[in-house]
């Protein structure tokens, strides 16, 4: 089994095809960058939050942050399928991205970790929901020869949305001197804003509703139909998110080695803001380039956060480390995007889709939870020298595959462009 690569010339630059992205596609963008600002102002504050004010132990935390993420991917498995059988991926979106918005009040009045995992468990289930038919959905709209770029540009939305919901983290935590709870219930404003950005500004195709839209409900033998390159996506996916735990511990690292915790929402801007510069241009160079290649280089950049994370003595190499992460996830998560949008029969996407989160929730849980467990009985530095150690098995497993050209029809047709 390969990756592609693609030898196609499109005529479209970064900034040719960054101008035919259709509405649509900007839309979708600006709702994942509206509850990105959201649930990070959050995020970036919560594993302090939880270790400090609630007092719980870091196996704690990895426990609540990963049985979190695998219930996001369990539900993306339903959701998907369910958005295949009724051909609506904007419904279940918006129910996906209500019930995020709605748990956002919960945070600030949570006076005991219970509340807080509730809180997270909600959350999940609604980014569960909406995650799978929101891929399929973008691609969806976007014409084939710019998916690529379309997850690029949704990527780096979100991204944007990333980085600033830590910088006004930071602010608000100036501003009301240090208090977590107050500076937590400004993070419903944004949530409310990308609920209705996706129902008044996001038209589904009907053309692509009545493909997708099935008589009969899913059964195994649709599964049969997932080709054998789309399950090595999925287990390349599965590998990769073995060597990458929750970000959670990298703003715990970075308050261990002396960050202020008015400050510690500085580490994930900082990855956030090389997350968004980077995941658009690659987008677009997987539309181009050679899909392996991009792979490789993203995982190297992960080895490398681990690396300097573990060796951490100050918060110049925690920041450092977290632009090293915000790499890896640029080079990645949009790619792995596209790889599955490619290679999934059209009218089961949204299941495609589901089964691959199902794999990296999955395996999120297990190296969070992991992540935890060797952080309380060893130290920091023993939970990112795992993350490196599985890093270099996932390079290695890609150093065993070559790329495949891709037929001359297609890369014809991937030259050929878009009206």
């Amino acid at each position: 089994m390969t990756l592609s690569k693609n030898n196609g010339q499109s005529p479209r630059g970064p900034r040719g095809a960054f101008r035919a992205l259709p509405a649509g596609i900007w839309a979708l963008g600006f709702v994942s960058m509206f509850m990105d600002i959201s649930s990070e102002l959050i995020h970036s504050l919560l594993p302090v939050f939880m270790a400090t004010v609630l007092g719980v132990s870091m196996t704690t935390v990895g426990l609540v942050e990963g049985v979190a993420e695998a219930t996001a991917a369990i539900t993306k498995v339903f959701s998907g399928a369910i958005s295949d059988h009724l051909g609506k991926r904007k419904l279940l979106a918006g129910i996906g991205y209500g019930l995020a918005a709605a748990t956002k009040p919960i945070f600030p009045l949570a006076t005991t970790i219970n509340w807080v995992f509730a809180a997270r468990f909600i959350d999940r289930v609604g980014k569960g929901i909406r995650g799978a038919p929101r891929d399929a959905l973008l691609a969806e709209i976007a014409p084939p020869e710019l998916r690529g770029a379309a997850y690029g540009l949704r990527q780096s939305l979100d991204s944007v949305g990333a980085f600033v919901g830590p910088l006004a983290a930071v602010a608000f935590m100036v501003w009301f001197a240090n208090d977590i709870r107050t500076v937590l219930w400004v993070a419903v404003v944004p949530g409310a804003m990308a609920v209705a950005l996706l129902i008044f500004g996001v038209q589904e195709p009907e053309g692509a509703r009545a493909r997708s839209g099935r008589e009969k409900p899913l059964t195994f033998a649709d599964f049969t139909r997932l080709p054998p390159r789309y399950w090595f996506i999925v287990f390349l996916g599965l590998a990769f998110t073995l060597a990458r735990f929750s970000e959670a511990f990298l703003v715990l690292r970075a308050h261990e080695v002396g960050l202020a915790v008015s400050y510690v929402p500085l580490v994930l801007i900082v990855m956030n803001v090389v997350y968004a510069v980077t995941a658009y241009p690659a987008g677009v160079a997987a539309d181009k380039f050679s899909e392996r290649l991009l792979l490789i280089v993203g995982i190297a950049m992960l080895l490398a956060a681990d690396i300097v994370l573990a060796a951490a003595k100050g918060p110049l190499a925690a920041f450092i480390g977290a632009a090293f992460w915000g790499m890896h996830m640029g080079f990645t998560q949009g790619l792995f995007a596209k790889l599955v949008a490619d290679n999934a029969p059209a009218e089961i996407r949204g299941t495609a889709f589901g089964i691959f989160n199902l794999a990296g929730g999955g395996a999120l849980l297990i190296a969070s939870v992991v992540a935890g467990s060797l952080w309380s009985a060893f130290g920091a530095p023993a939970t990112f020298l795992t993350g490196a150690a599985f890093a270099i098995l996932a390079m290695l497993g890609l150093l065993t595959y070559r790329d495949r050209p891709r037929a001359v029809g297609e890369r014809v047709r991937r030259g050929s462009g878009a009206d």
